[in-house]
């Protein structure tokens, strides 16, 4: 996976490529589903949402610019794949999900697998973690119409935002976001295609 889907297509942060070698894929996954675990496409986990595939995480990760010791906000915890990536990499992870269902599986997953530096609630993902913020980095593992001014408001200066924005549900543009002295500067990444974003500041 680490060599042909993920060097191969021009990922290249060394920290990156480690955590995607060491976290096992297939435990995050359905029992049905492991043996397509690590083939480089998204795969359904229940309740109408999905694990990206592999180079999408290790896209994103890579976008982020992470460092040791980062303070990392994850909306949409999914599986928790994107977030033992993320604690594997050294970052100390804060991440919500918003269905009861997958909020207790995958809370059971990530104590079971032991990874720490891991804090998971369960409320509107679209309004953030105010009572942890600042965040140095966050990262939206969904698709809306707009960037909530909530997550703005978390991020750090220097900070960086990662998040799949567009006009129309599944139709999005990743974007990526730095405060620079107070104001948002946004680069376009690409086209991008994410369950919805579901919230106050989401659809």
């Amino acid at each position: 996976m680490v060599r042909e889907q993920l060097e191969a297509r021009g990922i290249t942060d060394a920290e990156v490529l480690a955590a995607m070698g060491a976290v096992p894929r297939h435990l995050f996954v359905q029992e049905a589903l492991r043996v397509q675990a690590y083939e480089d496409t998204p795969l359904p986990i229940g309740y109408g949402q999905t694990i990206s595939q592999p180079y999408v995480v290790a896209l994103m990760s890579q976008l982020l610019e992470l460092r040791r010791g980062m303070r990392v906000l994850e909306i949409g915890t999914g599986s928790g794949y994107q977030a033992a990536i993320l604690a594997t990499m050294g970052c100390t992870v804060f991440t919500v999900e918003r269905l009861r269902e997958l909020y207790q599986s995958t809370a059971s997953l990530l104590r079971q697998l032991g990874l720490r530096g891991i804090h998971m609630q369960r409320r509107d993902g679209t309004l953030g973690m105010p009572e942890a913020a600042p965040f140095d980095r966050i990262i939206v593992t969904a698709g809306g119409p707009e960037v909530p001014r909530p997550l703005t408001d978390q991020l750090d200066e220097g900070g960086i935002l990662l998040i799949p924005v567009g006009p129309r549900p599944r139709a999005q543009r990743l974007m990526r976001l730095r405060k620079e002295q107070g104001r948002m500067v946004s680069e376009d990444m690409g086209p991008a295609i994410f369950v919805d974003l579901v919230g106050d500041h989401g659809w």
